[in-house]
């Protein structure tokens, strides 16, 4: 009786294992889109780019309205110099700022102290395409351009979940 339920429960559940096949190991990541946005100076800039430095990437899309995305651009700066030397690593923070507040931008990056790469999506085309609907929302690249991590909102220590998964992209 008990052979019995044992094979009645493989092939029940058989169906349901997940099998290692050639397709689930070669599926593409996904990577950044090909659109262009710009630097803080106007200077327009493929987002794609970014994926192209052989550098691991954070791309966090912030606003100057909406405090937790300050909150947490101000908590990674706490690590910033730390995860650079360690993991050789790049913050890109993306303003989702529209036309009647992206004149707040420059004085509120310069305020804060911010050393990041700055860039302007006025028009929200990469957000659109990204599926980024409220801010913040952080992406993580891996460092051949690979989305391998996205974050929507903040909580206080989310800053050290995203430790985490820099560390995992690090060789030993």
């Amino acid at each position: 009786m008990f052979k019995f339920l044992l094979l009645s429960t493989v092939m029940v559940l058989a169906p349901f294992a997940k099998a290692d096949t050639a397709e689930d190991t070669t599926k593409a990541k996904p990577t950044m889109p090909s659109i262009m946005i710009k630097k803080l100076d106007g200077t327009p800039v493929n987002i794609q780019d970014y994926g192209k430095t052989g550098k691991i990437m954070v791309l966090s899309f912030w606003a100057t309205w909406c405090t937790p995305c300050i909150k947490e651009l101000n908590n990674v700066l706490d690590l910033y110099d730390d995860w650079k030397k360690k993991y050789g690593l790049e913050v890109v923070a993306i303003s989702m700022d529209d036309a009647r507040t992206v004149s707040k931008v420059s004085p509120t990056v310069n305020a804060l102290g911010w050393p990041y790469l700055i860039l302007l999506d006025e028009n929200k085309d990469l957000a659109r395409a990204m599926n980024v609907n409220n801010p913040p929302q952080t992406i993580l690249l891996d460092q051949s351009g690979h989305i391998v991590y996205v974050h929507n909102g903040y909580t206080e220590g989310s800053e050290l979940e995203l430790e985490e998964k820099i560390k995992a992209l690090v060789k030993p």
